[in-house]
């Protein structure tokens, strides 16, 4: 529900430059091939945002979904595993190509301005107010969600590792450090983010490859018991 109220939000202000949907998509592609864009891959600046963006958007590599997937109460692990695919597909594709869509069309992005306030500027500029009430919830929820989901993950981990008698300490201290990370300064709060989730991801990118003939065999097997399965009906 989230997700769809930002989504029909963005495709309200698509319609209203629905004319100017090929200019932009043109826009986004030449521009990432510009001198200043290649200059920025070569050095490695591009590709280390996109991946700090791309994992904050969808936590792909980390390790920390499959927590609340291994939760599912489901006889066929593949097919949690494809239900999971739609995370990424639905938290960057749409979503972020969505924002990328509403800031280019809109021209916020030539006003200045980042993250938030571009966004907030973007959908002010074709209702006058409204981009401000409407980026704030969906922050809101968003925020809210986020924080939900990773305290369950802590939650797992630290019963998996200390016992249940931790689990309260461990609420009391994630509650404590919402406080902190929102009265921070934003800065040294996304960089210890940043640092957290490279932390995570080494661990289970390792795990990934040692497992992976275990998932691919998995795979064939359930495909292949899914043809038969159609075959017969």
């Amino acid at each position: 529900t989230m997700c769809g109220i930002y989504v029909l939000g963005a495709i309200y202000v698509i319609i209203q430059h629905i004319t100017e949907v090929p200019a932009a998509f043109a826009l986004i592609f030449s521009d990432a091939f510009t001198g200043s864009a290649v200059a920025g891959g070569a050095v490695g600046e591009v590709i280390r945002q996109g991946v700090r963006r791309g994992t904050f958007s969808n936590e792909s590599g980390l390790g920390s979904a499959p927590i609340a997937h291994a939760a599912a109460r489901t006889n066929e692990p593949t097919r949690e595993g494809m239900v999971a695919l739609l995370e990424p597909f639905i938290d960057t594709l749409v979503v972020c190509t969505m924002t990328g869509l509403v800031i280019v069309l809109t021209g916020a992005y030539s006003g200045g301005g980042t993250g938030v306030e571009l966004t907030t500027a973007a959908f002010d500029s074709v209702v006058a107010g409204f981009g401000s009430y409407f980026v704030s919830i969906a922050v809101l929820f968003f925020a809210f969600s986020t924080m939900i989901s990773w305290s369950y993950y802590g939650e797992q981990g630290i019963e998996y590792v200390l016992g249940e008698r931790a689990v309260m300490p461990y609420r009391i201290l994630f509650v404590a450090m919402v406080f902190v990370g929102a009265v921070w300064q934003l800065g040294p709060v996304v960089d210890f983010s940043d640092i957290a989730f490279g932390l995570m991801a080494v661990p289970n990118v390792i795990s990934l490859l040692l497992l992976s003939r275990v998932v691919r065999e998995e795979h064939d097997v359930y495909f292949q018991r899914l043809a038969l399965t159609d075959a017969s009906q």
